[in-house]
């Protein structure tokens, strides 16, 4: 049998597409699921309950982890009703949309379960794992046929200043942008080794459905570091190129408005902390557009000290600052551009999604503008992995390396 077959098993979903659409009548008040209990998850899970209690119209009424101990805290502490699987959960009628917070495999699968099932989404970032171009695809063309309000998770993209600096480059601040350039900066690998170790015992069986959460990735024996660090292992991430870079990347796309690029080449490696950990800690890419743009994101955990977010263009340069931008035309004098940054990322861009359930309209983490980022994660994932030069045929959508 198949990994993805053993998977979809393991999940109690079919692998045939239901037929149902997202609706356009939405009652006011929603539900929300929550699909992962881990520590995003219920993070998330309490940004719902927060914005509630503040007299947003939403309620956070059902969970699901294939984990019993998570599944059971959570149900508990969000007041939800608990589900062993997400077929399950998205059964409940009275779930009207999404969270998805599992590992980086199972995202695209939830997601395209939800939205098969007519439910909004809230997916966390990475919309996949940098090996499911393919399920990316496929998730995307639900979307757009069931016209379905999906939100990823890449929250600062919310933040005013960067919605503000959208309108000052469309309208020509600084001319063509032909060159930008942004990154992560962080000392330490908690994001990787650091997640917790709940159970040093655990094993296999009642309390945890080992083959769901390995997905589609290569079957391996068990192993306690696999299931609650997952972060640290190539089947099952990235690292912090996947989990962090979508960050500074969506947003500066959503500036850029860039489509697809051509090419994508990428550098880096285990330079600092090896072990048993196997995903890169410091990792560069530059990409390059086809309309004559080259983007560089670079980054490590090896080292805080970061590198300011540029956007340079044929008529001015335009520089992101903690409480705005700075505009520095090629000749003339530098504006300053002041917005307020919020201090509340998840709960506004959580809030962003509700309103956007209630309008049917784009929310500003669509998953198109996903999409756009997801791609060159990917591409440069695969040069990484490869060493070659990854190209992008647009009329294909398609990959190639060479």
């Amino acid at each position: 049998m198949s990994s993805r077959r053993r998977f979809l098993g393991a999940l109690g979903v079919a692998g045939a597409a239901s037929t149902k659409v997202a609706s356009s009548a939405r009652k006011e008040r929603i539900g929300m699921g929550l699909i992962g209990c881990g520590g995003r998850g219920s993070f998330l899970g309490q940004v719902v309950r927060q914005l509630s209690q503040e007299g947003e119209a939403v309620d956070l009424v059902a969970v699901c982890d294939i984990y019993q101990p998570r599944r059971e805290r959570a149900a508990q502490r969000l007041s939800a009703k608990p589900y062993r699987t997400s077929s399950e959960l998205l059964e409940d009628r009275k779930v009207d949309a999404v969270i998805v917070a599992t590992p980086d495999r199972l995202h695209v699968y939830h997601s395209l379960e939800a939205v098969r099932a007519g439910k909004d989404v809230y997916c966390e970032k990475p919309l996949t794992h940098w090996k499911q171009f393919d399920q990316l695809k496929e998730l995307v063309r639900e979307v757009r046929q069931r016209r379905s309000v999906f939100q990823v998770g890449a929250q600062w993209v919310s933040d005013p200043v960067w919605l503000r600096a959208v309108e000052m480059v469309k309208k020509g601040a600084i001319g063509r942008p032909v060159h930008a350039q942004c990154g992560y900066f962080r000392f330490g690998d908690g994001g990787e080794r650091g997640m917790p170790v709940e159970d040093p015992n655990l094993e296999p069986g009642p309390s945890l459905n080992w083959d769901a959460f390995q997905a589609d990735a290569p079957q391996r024996p068990f192993s306690v570091s696999r299931f609650f660090q997952w972060r640290m292992y190539m089947d099952y991430s990235g690292g912090p190129s996947t989990d962090l870079y979508p960050h500074p990347m969506t947003r500066m796309f959503k500036v850029l408005g860039v489509n697809f690029p051509k090419r994508v080449v990428a550098v880096g490696g285990k330079y600092v902390y090896n072990g048993e950990r196997d995903v890169p800690d410091t990792f560069d890419l530059l990409i390059e557009y086809p309309e004559g743009l080259t983007v560089a994101v670079l980054g490590t955990i090896c080292n805080e000290h970061g590198l300011d977010t540029v956007i340079r263009g044929t008529e001015g340069t335009l520089t992101f600052e903690k409480s705005g931008f700075l505009i520095q035309p090629q000749s003339g004098v530098p504006k300053r551009r002041q917005a307020v940054t919020l201090q509340r990322y998840e709960h506004d861009h959580m809030r962003n999604l509700l309103e956007s359930i209630r309008t049917r309209q784009k929310p500003n983490g669509d998953l198109e503008l996903g999409y756009r980022v997801q791609v060159p994660l990917i591409m440069a994932m695969r040069s990484f992995v490869e060493g070659k030069v990854a190209w992008f045929d647009a009329s294909t959508e398609t990959i190639e390396l060479g």
